[in-house]
């Protein structure tokens, strides 16, 4: 199946415009979560925003932003309000300047998106913008829209598709010479050698596998253990253990591929 896209709208660069997408390129989907229970009752617990003044709770349809312009004194701004202050790049990746690939320090780099093309007239236009800048090394420069801030991001094409790299604000990258300053300039060259020659008994071709998450996998170890030592319960005496009742999961599981296959069925058909 493929994935959802986190933004949908329009690259742009002087008149040529194409539809685009955009996808999170790393994702944490998969990654164990857990719910917070009450360890006495086994339930959920559920958290709400309270007023901090009459403790009662809040209403989704109550909830806004406040500025504070004083103590215990806000300027309250609703959805509306910011919606009214949306900027163009909330719809439009306008590149603006283009900078040598290499230029950008990998400190500034924030998080990756994969760009592709949203409709089939659109792919000409973004194959043209792709080449373009492989063919010249650089990396387009732009602004967009995310979680309503404007951040900077760039653009360096990759195989057939691009790469959107969000970009840190300057106030947040500390320089590195504050920390790097006092460490020795040079090595004992008679040391070198040995350890080059550690560094090729080492040396292997890079794999996903030398990042896997070893926490993830003991916790899997772990659940699956907690799994089978729960014990079934009894069934009253007197009476027959009452059957249990069949995994919802399973059935809707089968309701959707049900669903995709007469989907896919019907595509074709047309």
């Amino acid at each position: 199946m493929a994935p959802r896209h986190y933004w949908k709208g329009y690259l742009k660069l002087s008149l040529v415009t194409c539809p685009v997408a955009m996808t999170p390129a790393t994702s944490e989907s998969e990654k164990v979560r857990f719910h917070t229970l009450n360890k006495d009752t086994g339930n959920r617990v559920v958290a709400q925003y309270i007023d901090s003044v009459t403790g009662k709770p809040v209403k989704d349809e109550n909830e806004a932003k406040g500025y504070a312009r004083g103590e215990n004194d806000y300027v309250i701004l609703t959805d509306d309000d910011l919606d009214r202050v949306a900027l163009d790049t909330v719809k439009t990746i306008d590149i603006e300047k283009f900078v040598p690939a290499n230029s950008i320090e990998w400190v500034y780099l924030e998080k990756p998106h994969y760009l592709t093309p949203d409709a089939p007239v659109g792919n000409e236009a973004f194959a043209v913008i792709r080449d373009a800048m492989k063919s010249d090394g650089v990396v387009g420069v732009s602004k967009l829209v995310m979680g309503r801030r404007e951040r900077a991001v760039i653009l360096e094409p990759r195989d057939e598709g691009i790469v959107l790299w969000s970009l840190r604000f300057g106030d947040e990258v500390r320089p590195e010479q504050s920390y790097f300053e006092d460490i020795e300039d040079e090595s004992d060259p008679e040391l070198v050698p040995l350890v080059q020659k550690l560094i090729k008994k080492k040396s292997a071709h890079w794999s996903p596998d030398m990042v896997s998450d070893p926490i993830q996998t003991s916790l899997l170890k772990l659940i699956e253990e907690k799994k089978k030592a729960l014990k079934p319960k009894k069934a009253a005496k007197g009476g027959k253990a009452e059957a249990a009742p069949k995994s919802n999961v399973v059935n809707i599981m089968d309701a959707l591929k049900k669903s995709v296959a007469a989907e896919l069925k019907g595509r074709k058909a047309g």
